[in-house]
């Protein structure tokens, strides 16, 4: 039987912690209303509420639904976005909004805002991203590129080519024949936490790793021209490193990154994660609209290819260990100390 950490629910329903939605149910005793931890309305005393597994637990006990957060709709709101994203991901064509809210029971505008909350991008951009993916693979497998964009979903080879300017970076040339035409400024540099490869496109840092170099880069973009750092880097490195020594001051930082609909999902939930504070797989799965694919969070984190900044080390196991880290357990610890995170766990 499932028991509830009436200290992590209560800092969840303080910061209201939308990914803690569905996770409990917070009760009030003096006004008999029960809500998810996201509710806007303003916190009773900590002694007055008491945590349930579900609504119907509340209920259960003689506690009434809030009318503003509306609690019992999380489970409907969730296996929504998880009916939705089969039909975008099983459909050949894009579907419309007003088509795919039917299918799940919503009305247009009120789906496109319970989707985009749960998924970080709309149904639209869901659809573009898978898209790109398919394209890519298709680009990977085919000699003929038109006929890889056509089996991609696209409408013609206009439409991809301008939409691979603005996420995929490079032509579709280029994109099947290893990053060829694409130039790649890197460098390799001491960081507290040991030597760390920064390299980066015209767009953003592309690769952040640990214990790598320039044979790293040229496994994943064979046919990129690599060009080592001449000191035209130096702001971007002294960013990085800040944020390394001292997130509290880190600047932000461009990155260009690109992977399947769902890692870019799991990688912009990272980046909500707050300073000094962590999240378990199954919150991201959660959060990212599909609960049961906590294997699959743990994959798209381990293939992350920026850390520290897009910061897969924020992620924890449910029990509250520090689970697996791909620059390794001392890094990581060291991390989510200098971000002030708690000690238990370090």
């Amino acid at each position: 039987m499932k028991t509830i950490d009436a200290d992590a629910a209560w800092a969840a329903f303080e910061r209201r912690d939308r990914s803690w939605d569905g996770r409990v149910i917070g009760a009030v005793r003096t006004t008999g209303i029960y809500c998810k931890p996201s509710c806007p309305a303003r916190r009773p005393k900590r002694e007055h509420v008491e945590f349930f597994l579900d609504a119907a637990g509340a209920r259960a006990a003689g506690y009434r639904s809030c009318m503003r957060c509306k609690p019992d709709e999380v489970g409907r709101e969730a296996l929504a976005v998880t009916k939705a994203v089969k039909l975008i991901e099983q459909a050949e064509e894009a579907i419309s909004l007003s088509d795919l809210a039917e299918a799940v029971g919503y009305a247009p505008h009120h789906f496109q805002r319970v989707f985009t909350r749960a998924l970080g991008v709309s149904p639209a951009g869901y659809w573009r991203g898978l898209r790109a993916k398919r394209a890519a693979e298709a680009l990977e497998e085919s000699d003929q590129v038109t006929e890889a964009i056509y089996e991609a979903g696209y409408s013609g080879p206009s439409r991809f080519y301008a939409d691979a300017k603005e996420r995929l970076g490079m032509t579709p040339s280029a994109w099947r024949d290893g990053g060829r035409g694409e130039t790649i400024h890197w460098t390799v540099v001491d960081s507290a936490l040991g030597p760390l490869l920064v390299a980066k496109t015209p767009k953003g840092i592309c690769r952040l790793t640990f214990e790598e170099d320039e044979s790293a880069l040229r496994r994943n973009f064979p046919n990129a021209n690599l060009v080592a750092d001449d000191g035209s880097m130096a702001d971007l490195i002294e960013g990085v490193l800040t944020a390394i020594d001292h997130p509290q001051s880190a600047p932000e930082l461009p990155i260009d990154v690109r992977g399947t609909a769902f890692q870019e999902a799991v990688w912009r939930e990272l980046r909500k994660i707050p300073l000094g504070q962590t999240r378990s797989y199954a919150d991201i799965a959660r959060a990212v609209g599909q609960p049961g694919a906590m294997r699959a969070v743990g994959t798209a984190n381990g293939s992350n290819p920026v850390a520290v900044l897009v910061p897969c080390h924020r992620v924890i196991r449910s029990d509250g260990s520090l689970g697996g880290y791909a620059g390794g357990l001392d890094r990581k610890r060291k991390l989510l100390k200098a971000e002030g995170a708690d000690p238990l766990l370090i």
